[in-house]
């Protein structure tokens, strides 16, 4: 009985999703309302992006995690692959401003921000200690 429930484990970072989203698409809304077409405008859109699109996928992420995983998640790492999803997407966005987004470019891209987050849990995997572990 007791128990504890992923949802309630990750309720942070829920909480960090849901103030990322507002943040994120709250100020682009503003941004396209208010704001004159500028390069200032134009990086706060990309950081805004970045936030709004991290805070959609921490869901997401949540759930393909507990889905397709055999082994607990830090809350850290599932907000770094959402950065990755909210990265990838602000590239995307970077690159079609200039027009030269392709399809072979982004899945190029896609393939090298999943071939990081590969190298990134391979490196995680090597350091890990049993020791240590069993002794939290």
């Amino acid at each position: 009985m007791d128990r504890e429930t992923f949802p309630d484990r990750f309720m942070g970072v829920y909480i960090a999703a849901g103030t990322l989203f507002v943040v994120g698409w709250g100020g682009i809304i503003a941004l396209l309302l208010y704001a004159v077409p500028t390069v200032h405008a134009r990086w706060v859109f990309f950081l805004l992006g970045l936030t709004g699109l991290t805070g959609i996928a921490v869901p997401f992420v949540v759930f393909l995690s507990q889905r397709f995983s055999h082994r607990p998640i830090t809350a850290r790492v599932l907000l770094r692959r959402a950065i990755w999803v909210g990265a990838f997407g602000v590239t995307l966005a970077w690159l079609q401003l200039g027009r030269t987004l392709s399809w072979s470019i982004g899945l190029l891209l896609a393939a090298v921000c999943i071939a990081i987050e590969w190298f990134v849990e391979l490196r995680a995997r090597s350091l890990w200690d049993p020791e240590a572990a069993h002794g939290e």
